[in-house]
Parts: structure tokens; sequence; C-alpha cells
């Protein structure tokens, strides 16, 4: 019997979309896109495809309950979910249509991985992307500040580079495209891990670019006691504050470090716990309500 698929569409502000997406994965369902339109980007809608013999009415009619506390925590109500049952169709092609070339900056252009580079975009970095799963595909407002922020490193040439939460290792090829020397990546999720990998290589960085599964101790041992130049490190900002006390593990004496992921309203709490660490943090960019803050050691000037 042909297999058929619930496709469901919710309305996504940006402030959600990191949110409903891990939520989502942690309850099994990986095949999610995000439609965007690179010139409205505040205008978002996730889309993702559920196997019907999986998903009956009652496990439907509970997922709402499941994702509306994540818009609370934002001040924000949950759209109502849309669903349209679907006869056999290839998935992966279908998801495929909503994906577009994304200029961010002024340099680099995050490409879908099956499309042609368009020539009004040949003088661009590309990073090319195969957005299969939910992990950090440049929309976001945090992965597009991390993004802008590496583009304007003028230090970026043979740095070494940490990436702690890696995601979709979106960061990490954006600065080798600008003269790092090489990435040490981790992440906690096996799925991230596979997409960064398998990311790496369609951008041509599977030799510069290493990933393995932990966190922040998985990515000193990756170091290999020579802590980086460089750390990206897009997550949520009570998870940054959990991780602070081993940055030094990670980050080298006069490194510097991007951080994002956070809220602006988190940043003075942020700020507080890293002076008490010997950290010196600044908000130095922010969109919407979503910031980002550059890491130094308090004693280099």
């Amino acid at each position: 019997m042909a297999l058929s698929w619930w496709r469901l569409e919710l309305p996504c502000p940006p402030e959600l979309e990191d949110s409903l997406t891990w939520k989502l994965n942690g309850l099994g369902i990986h095949r999610v896109a995000l439609q965007h339109r690179p010139e409205a980007p505040e205008q978002r809608q996730l889309v993702a495809w559920l196997p019907a013999a999986d998903w009956p009415a009652a496990e439907r009619n509970q997922l709402p309950a499941a994702l509306a506390p994540l818009a609370a925590t934002f001040g924000l109500e949950l759209a109502p979910l849309a669903w349209r049952e679907q006869a056999d169709e290839d998935w992966s092609l279908s998801w495929k249509q909503h994906w577009q070339p994304d200029p961010v900056g002024q340099r680099l252009l995050i490409l879908p991985a099956w499309l042609e580079l368009p020539p009004e975009h040949a003088d661009r970095l590309v990073i090319r992307m195969d957005p299969g799963s939910a992990f950090g595909t440049g929309s976001h407002p945090t992965t597009r500040l991390c993004l802008e922020a590496i583009e304007q490193l003028q230090t970026l040439p043979g740095a070494r580079v940490a990436d702690l939460g890696c995601g979709s290792g979106i960061l990490g090829i954006a600065a080798l495209l600008q003269g790092a020397r090489s990435v040490a990546a981790a992440d906690t999720d096996s799925l991230a891990v596979r997409a960064t990998r398998d990311n790496a290589a369609v951008s041509g960085f599977s030799q510069q670019l290493q990933v393995e599964l932990g966190s922040v101790e998985r990515l000193a041992e990756l170091l290999d006691g020579r802590p980086a130049d460089l750390l990206l490190c897009n997550i949520l900002a009570p998870v940054i504050e959990a991780l602070s006390p081993a940055f030094a593990s990670v980050l080298a004496p006069d490194g510097l470090g991007l951080l994002s992921g956070l809220l602006v309203d988190q940043a003075p709490r942020l700020q507080a716990v890293l002076a008490e660490q010997g950290w010196r943090a600044e908000l130095t960019a922010q969109q919407s309500q979503w910031g980002l803050m550059t890491l130094r050691r308090a004693d280099v000037a």
C-alpha cells in the first residue's frame, strides 16, 4: 500500500523557529522545512511531513498542547495548525521548492545544494547546504547575527575555530570560507552532527571541519589542548551560562567569542555571570529581541 502523509503548516514567527523545530525533532518529526522569502524574512511558514500511519487523529490533536508553551515563553499565542493529507509523494522533492538562494550580509550566500549559483550572486562566498534537517538554515535572527559578525572579522585568516552547539555547521563553514584554518565542532544531537558533516562535505570542507557528538568537554578534546582563536556559540542563554565555566578550555586567552541565541533582556545576567569567571562580554548587535555578544578575557585589551 502506498505511503500517505499528513502535511502540517504553521505560521512561525522568527522567535519560535528554533524552539519549534527542536521540539518537533524531539517528538520524532524530522521532515521539516521553513518557508521564507529573503526579501520578507519575518514572514515564515513551518511545514512538516508526518507519516499518516504514525499520526492518527488522537496524536495530531495533542500536538498543539505540546507546542503552545513554547510560544507562551515569548508572550505569543501559537497559531492554529493546518493539516492536509497527501497521497504518496516524494516529500524530499516537495519541501525543496521552499528553499531559495539567501544572501546574508555583504559577502555570504546560503545556497541549497541542488540549486545552481545565480549569476547575480556570483561574487559572494557560497555556503552550500542540504537543509533537510531542522538545524540552523540561516534564516533565524541569531544565526544571521553570527554570520554577519563572522563576515566582519579581520582576524579569520589562519585562525582555529571552535563551534559549540554547531547545529547545521553553517557558522563554521562561513568561517572557513573567509580564511579560517580549521574548525572543531560539537553538538549533543546526533542528527546535528550528521547535518554538519554532510554540509561540510557539500561545501568542500570535509578535511578542515571536524565534528563529534558531545558538549564542551568533547570540543576541548577535539582541540587537543590548544584552545581556539574564535569560539562560536549560537545556543540559548541558560545553556551558555551553564557551559561558560568551561569556556577557558576551548577559547585562547587572547581569543574572541561570538555568543548568540540569547534574548536582549537576558544579556545583563549573562554578562554578570561571565564577569565572575573573568570574561568581558558586550552586547554588540541585535535584531528584534535577539542579541549577539562578543566575549574576551577581562584582562586582555
